[in-house]
């Protein structure tokens, strides 16, 4: 946790109301996401109870699995959910735009793509068990499944994975994303109860919130009360009826919060980068598109060393391109960086727009500007350095002394023998500059590496199943 967090959550207890540590929103919202709201049986690794799931906030699609030990429901709930998310992913793949690529061949991007939207993390988790437990099943042979689970199972495994790419928006846990830009007077365990942390953020603390009796868990886990009192004695009357009208009183209320939790996300602005890192997604998406078209094999079970590595090194650059978005998005996240001395933050008081280094045909533009700083500068003299204010331009820092700050712009500046209009500060401008360049952010989105089409040799030789895997049971 950082310090001004730290200070906004005890500003949070002080004022008895959430506080925000964001002033746009740094991810994207569908105008149509789908909502999906998982349930499990208590002391289970992986029994689905019901999923509530929908796009729109006044016709929820409620799937019931009356029996959760019983294999056979479980499947048949399963394709009950794929007929309902399948339709919704492909319907996002039909338009598409040819990207042009330096060095490279174009390809088909889709004009938008699906999200999925669940309460928590543990929603995310179970759905990638679920995920798991459902893609290497076959529609024939034995232990057959019906139709779609596979598929489901290849995409909500395909969905979970990108819900850990730095940046991603195309699965979002509603409790992480308010915690990004809200602080509460919790701790960052009781963040993830959806209730609570809106009752932080719209009015204030609330017993009410943790009352599970007003409130049920977002699950994917039961209330163990209520699988006690409510719900052993539904399935012991063997009334479909009456399980389903349980269940939904567990689901509703989660449904509405997570409804309630797009709504304040939807209030704030995008961040200026917010629609690069969703092209980002959409050649992603386009990708995993192409793969199963080209009959790609099933997502495996985890990860061979080459490919673990170029995983963790993707993920890393994406997490440094991610962190240095938000900075240059958002005043307040850039704080964090003038706290331990990244960026600096002032007053511009001298200029000096015609000078130059060199000589002769070498000569090059370099205009220099002086700030004033009240910042402590922990950048050394010779770093590169990049400003929100203009993203296109690079610095270099000469010196920074006495709460004077001197540095050289090294290009932005156009073509010309003097400065583009604009380019230069201005006297008594405010600016800010850091030691977080953003020079890798303009380079066009490109579906990642391990999404890209089938190009080495064609298409993959069909996936067979092992006798374990057609044996393995849902866990």
């Amino acid at each position: 946790m950082s310090l001004l967090t730290s200070l906004a959550r005890l500003r949070a207890i002080d004022e008895g109301v959430a506080q925000p540590i964001a002033t746009v929103r740094h991810c994207h919202l569908s105008a149509r996401p789908m909502v999906f709201i998982p349930l499990k049986l208590s002391g289970e690794a992986a029994a689905p109870l019901a999923a509530m799931l929908g796009t729109d906030a006044d016709e929820p699609r409620l799937l019931v699995v009356t029996q959760p030990r019983n294999r056979d429901l479980r499947f048949a709930w399963a394709a009950e959910v794929a007929g309902a998310l399948l339709p919704y992913v492909a319907g996002f793949a039909a338009e598409t735009e040819t990207v042009e690529r330096r060095n490279a061949d174009p390809y088909e991007r889709a004009l938008d793509a699906p999200q999925l939207i669940v309460p928590n993390r543990a929603g995310v988790a179970f759905t990638r068990l679920l995920g798991r437990s459902t893609r290497f099943r076959r529609t024939d042979g034995p232990f057959p499944v019906p139709e779609g689970v596979p598929l489901l199972g290849r995409w909500l495994t395909y969905f979970t994975e990108r819900a850990a790419y730095p940046g991603s928006s195309l699965m979002l846990a509603a409790t992480d994303e308010l915690a990004r830009h809200w602080a509460s007077g919790q701790s960052a365990l009781e963040d993830a109860n959806l209730a609570a942390l809106l009752a932080w953020i719209t009015d204030g603390p609330d017993d009410a919130a943790e009352d599970p009796l007003i409130w049920p868990p977002a699950g994917p886990a039961t209330d163990p009360g209520f699988d006690a009192e409510v719900l052993a004695p539904a399935m012991e009357s063997g009334s479909a009826e009456r399980i389903t009208e349980a269940l939904r009183t567990q689901l509703e209320p989660t449904w509405r919060l997570v409804w309630r939790a797009i709504g304040l996300l939807r209030e704030l602005p995008p961040g200026a980068s917010v629609a690069q890192r969703w092209e980002q997604d959409r050649g992603s998406f386009s990708g995993m598109t192409a793969q199963l078209a080209e009959g790609a094999p099933p997502q495996a079970r985890r990860d061979g060393a080459v490919a673990a590595a170029a995983r963790l090194a993707r993920m890393e650059r994406a997490q440094a391109a991610y962190d240095v978005q938000r900075a240059y998005d958002d005043p307040l996240v850039m704080a964090e960086y003038r706290l331990t001395g990244e960026a600096f933050a002032g007053e511009v008081v001298d200029t000096v727009p015609d000078h130059t280094e060199g000589e002769g045909r070498s000569r090059k533009l370099r205009p220099l500007v002086t700030i004033k700083t009240d910042d402590l500068v922990r950048i050394p003299p010779g770093t590169a350095l990049g400003t929100p204010q203009r993203r296109g331009q690079g610095a270099e820092l000469v010196s920074a002394r006495d709460g004077l700050v001197t540095l050289k712009i090294t290009k932005g500046m156009g073509r010309g023998k003097t400065p583009a209009p604009g380019a230069v500060p201005e006297a008594g401008e405010r600016v800010c500059y850091t030691s977080l360049t953003d020079d890798f952010q303009g380079a066009a989105a490109l579906p990642e590496p391990d999404q890209t089409p089938w190009t080495h040799g064609g298409p993959p030789r069909p996936y067979e199943p092992t006798d374990e895997d057609a044996r393995e049971e849902w866990s």
